[in-house]
């Protein structure tokens, strides 16, 4: 009897330390992920930017798997006859699923609601209805610029990230689009930039601010030198021909044309630490779930 109590003993105490050990499994968080979404590039030199927010977001967001979707099947398409392929977004929540995540923060990674935003908003609403069950949440964040904060935070990090001389104007050009959408969010952060300094000056490459009305702004303010930066995640095409390229067209040569001093910084707002603080906080702030119904206020 006296070598059975011990017995007995330790049976039951193993019965008590599984009993604690199964409800903590039971309650183990489902497993995170991140869908980071951008319009893409084919121009190596950007990819870098990339790289950076990855591994910024893989700091922020630890133990969460991180994937990649671009939103231009242009992209794409080129980018697969050159053996470097990236998915869409339906391929991001795909392999976001085969790893077992079951809860996504999409982050768009575009600069304003524009038509990529919404074309990114619609593929994840599309893949949530024709894949039901398979994520117990679904979150999308929001684009760069929306809010008088995001413009502050995002004028304040350009400010500590740009030397300019006395005298030099930063001249951003946005992408735009043709049919207008974003147009009065770009006014909201060109006003919010130029609150902040009223060296900064916008325009769009597509668009109402076109670069016209940019040409006349510079010449009411007496400006004579100018920084070019692309008012975009990175220093793809647009910032490399449009902008800063020696072709007759693209804003540099214009500008020389009648006579201002350009230099052009061939960076990506992605490269700064404030710019992506900013996306960062967006996947954090994200509390809408896709895949449930809207929340009546």
């Amino acid at each position: 009897m006296k070598r059975l109590f011990p017995r007995i003993f330790l049976l039951f105490l193993s019965i008590a330390l599984a009993a604690t050990v199964r409800p903590a499994e039971a309650v183990d968080a489902p497993k995170e992920g991140i869908l980071l979404a951008a319009f893409g590039t084919t121009v190596p030199e950007a990819m870098s930017v990339y790289t950076d927010i990855e591994q910024t977001f893989k700091a922020e967001f630890p133990g969460s798997s991180v994937e990649w979707a671009y939103t231009s099947q242009i992209i794409r398409r080129k980018l697969e006859k050159q053996g470097r392929p990236v998915g869409g977004v339906s391929d991001g929540l795909a392999a976001l699923a085969a790893r077992g995540v079951k809860v996504v923060r999409v982050q768009s990674l575009h600069i304003m609601a524009g038509e990529e935003f919404a074309e990114l908003a619609r593929a994840v609403l599309i893949d949530v209805q024709k894949n039901p069950g398979r994520f117990n949440a679904v979150y999308l964040g929001r684009p760069l610029l929306e809010s008088r904060q995001d413009a502050l935070e995002a004028a304040a990090a350009l400010v500590g990230d740009t030397k300019k001389a006395g005298g030099e104007a930063l001249v951003f050009m946005g992408h735009g689009q043709s049919q207008g959408r974003a147009d009065l969010v770009f006014e909201g952060v060109r006003a919010v930039f130029r609150e902040i300094d009223p060296r900064f000056f916008m325009a769009t490459a597509e668009g109402a601010r076109n670069f016209d009305r940019l040409l006349r702004d510079l010449k009411s303010g007496k400006v004579r030198r100018v920084r070019l930066q692309a008012l975009m995640l990175v220093a793809g095409e647009h910032a490399r021909n449009d902008l800063a390229g020696d072709e007759k067209d693209s804003w540099a040569s214009r500008l020389k044309a009648v006579g201002f001093q350009i230099k052009a910084d061939l960076r990506g707002l992605g490269e700064m630490d404030g710019i992506r603080s900013i996306f960062v906080r967006h996947a954090k702030e994200s509390g809408d779930d896709l895949t449930k119904e809207p929340k009546k206020q």
